[in-house]
């Protein structure tokens, strides 16, 4: 695991190691342990490593044997031994027992195709001296972030923004398109990023750039859903057994300390069971808990790891809300609204002081259908009758003309709209449709009044999906959409903030194909979420009260927190004029909708938390400068509310006019 960065330049520049090296000093706290160059004229590749396998001889950057090809990675290639031996049997010579170094070799007999053979999680970059191109690809289901941008006759790339900021600030131009995005999904889904000149390279997607020229194209999509049939559910059982074994034992291979995330859920729970069914000495597990007993799954976690014989280590947190937030907006780069990053943050500080690699559940979700936003949308089908034209003739000419405390009014809104429409009104925030924009100012609505409908890309998802049935297809826009801007997104700057690599076995594209391949009532039967994993769970031994209970998640008491803990953060900083004046809100209605929450009229938590992480992002990266040296510090630091000083303030990019 590690943090990879470099530039290709203008022809015949000489790019500069110094800048290089900048770029790689802010991505220290994913990769501890060393630091790679390579630059040869116009091209620079540097990487920050968090050794994990091949601790004495895997330095990146890796090479070929004439070193004409050359090759940075971010991730594991779990495969690597298998192809290894394939390898070798061709003629191809190793001087490393490092996993990246099977990517050259690969390139070598099968050029940018090699992607292909690789089973891991990876965001790679990969230059080819003799073709003078650059190959960068990122791993199937987006575990691994990759940036880029292709600015004044170069390209730059990252694995984080900060680090192309380090050497091109001027980069750093707000889009108020990806704002628009954030304030409807608490995410910049991608190929967006916060600034107009910076991409997410898309999971599944790698791009070539040669002569000046990038070319972006896919490489891997999700399979046709319901495409084989089990011929029992015995049968059924025992593969999915067999493959999700395989995908943990395949990632246990570590030369450093491993353990798991336990959250006390079905899916980790699985994870954990298999692992200590693989190894030799107890698993070390991890979980975290709350005091509000409503939030609190530490309990089930404890149960857990009981039954299987773990070395638990669990810990009730009293989160400094207001610190551990300030911290995490200066390192996010791009407002990020998922309350659950606070207590990923702090399992995966607690998992790093014990291990240096850790599995988790992450993935159930998408692939056996656990959202209870599944339950609800499959429930609302019922809904279809009604015509399309009534629908439109409310939301056009009714609607607006209620007051916003008329009971039912946006459940009769969410009811009038076609079923693919009435989930993505459900998982979005404010300008759903165009409802609810009245928050925002003029001046902004005007930036983004000619940008694409922000659900424009999630309709399309939908609409193209291989799947006949609605719910695979909400499964298919959740993998492309929540799972790589949200879920993957948050673990990754999370754990990598700790320098803890995580590790995902329900996400092996494998599994997941063939998960993919199943009827759909083998992940949701009458009612009935997660089906066939849970069967499994039963069949390990996960005790039943872990598997009847709820669906929880890592949720946070967030409407509790904005009447105690942040109600003075919330009216010091949403009421300030600072914050009033930037330009995004209509100040009445921020004050408007901050006095019906703190009085219990509505209940505006959701929100209010989007627009507070996003004024401290505005604050703590925008003008506090922090992707220099001081954010590589500040993270090193590994602790909140310790001194931070911010830096010397600077006008936060203006909306590009």
């Amino acid at each position: 695991m590690c943090g990879i960065a470099g530039i290709v330049g203008r022809h015949r520049e000489v790019i500069d190691a110094a800048d290089v090296r900048r770029m790689c000093h802010t991505l220290v706290h994913r990769g501890p342990d060393d630091e790679g160059i390579y630059t040869r004229g116009p091209v620079g590749l540097g990487m920050r490593r968090l050794s994990v396998i091949d601790l004495s001889s895997g330095h990146q950057p890796i090479h070929n044997e004439d070193k004409s090809v050359w090759v940075t990675c971010n991730g594991e290639i779990y495969n690597f031994p298998e192809l290894r031996k394939e390898l070798e049997s061709r003629g191809h010579c190793f001087y490393t027992h490092c996993d990246t170094e099977v990517i050259v070799h690969l390139y070598e007999e099968m050029g940018t195709d090699c992607v292909t053979k690789l089973r891991g999680m990876f965001a790679l970059a990969l230059y080819d001296e003799r073709r003078e191109k650059l190959l960068l690809a990122r791993d199937r289901l987006g575990k691994k972030p990759l940036y880029y941008a292709h600015h004044q006759e170069r390209l730059y790339f990252a694995s984080e923004i900060k680090a192309l900021l380090a050497v091109a600030p001027e980069l750093a131009e707000v889009n108020p398109e990806s704002i628009l995005q954030y304030f409807c999904f608490g995410y910049v889904p991608d190929p967006y990023s916060a600034f107009f000149p910076i991409k997410k390279l898309p999971p599944g997607y790698l791009l070539e750039y040669s002569a000046g020229q990038a070319r972006v194209r896919q490489y891997w999509d999700l399979p046709a859903f319901g495409t084989h049939r089990a011929a029992s559910e015995e049968e059924c059982l025992e593969e999915l057994e067999q493959r999700l074994a395989e995908a943990v034992c395949i990632r246990l291979i570590s030369d450093v300390p491993l353990g798991a995330l336990l959250s006390g859920g079905v899916d980790s729970s699985v994870v954990v069971a298999l692992m200590a069914r693989a190894s030799s000495a107890p698993v070390k597990t991890f979980s975290i808990g709350f005091h509000e007993q409503r939030f609190n799954e530490a309990n089930y976690a404890r149960m857990v790891a009981q039954r299987f014989g773990t070395e638990h280590h669990d810990l009730v947190v009293e989160p400094k809300v207001g610190e551990t937030l300030d911290f995490l907006t200066s390192t996010l780069e791009e407002p990020f609204a998922d309350s659950s990053m606070l207590p990923t943050y702090y399992v995966c500080q607690m998992a790093r002081r014990h291990v240096t690699v850790a599995l988790s559940g992450d993935g159930g979700d998408e692939l056996f259908a656990g959202y209870d936003r599944y339950a609800i949308s499959m429930r609302r089908q019922r809904w279809n009758w009604i015509p399309d034209w009534m629908g439109r003739f409310y939301r056009e000419h009714v609607h607006d003309h209620l007051p916003a405390s008329t009971l039912g009014r946006n459940w009769v809104w969410n009811a009038s709209l076609p079923g693919r429409d009435r989930y993505l009104d459900d998982v979005s925030y404010l300008p759903a449709f165009g409802r609810e924009r009245g928050v925002f100012s003029d001046e902004f609505l005007a930036e983004t009044c000619c940008s694409a409908e922000p659900l424009a890309q999630f309709r399309r998802y939908y609409d193209s999906a291989p799947a006949s049935d609605h719910l695979s297809r909400l499964q298919y826009l959740d993998t492309k959409t929540y799972l790589p801007g949200d879920i993957l997104a948050k673990v990754d700057r999370m754990s990598m903030a700790n320098s803890l690599e995580v590790r995902s076995p329900l996400l092996d594209h494998e599994l997941v194909e063939w998960v993919t391949g199943l009827p759909a009532q083998w992940k949701f039967r009458k009612g009935r979420q997660k089906y066939l994993l849970k069967k499994l769970a039963g069949k390990l031994g996960i005790p039943p009260a872990v598997l009847e209970r709820p669906k929880q998640g890592f949720q946070l008491p967030l409407v509790d927190w904005m009447k105690g803990e942040l109600k003075q953060k919330l009216l010091g900083i949403l009421l300030e004029p600072r914050t009033l004046q930037r330009g995004y809100f209509r100040p009445q209605a921020v004050r408007s909708m901050v006095d019906e929450h703190l009085r219990g009229r509505r209940n505006h938590s959701s929100v209010l938390w989007q627009m507070l992480v996003f004024e401290l992002w505005q604050r703590n990266f925008m003008e506090a400068r922090v992707w220099g040296a001081d954010s590589t510090d500040r993270v090193l630091a590994g602790h909140v509310g310790g001194e931070t000083p911010p830096g010397q303030p600077t006008r936060t990019p203006a909306l590009r006019s």
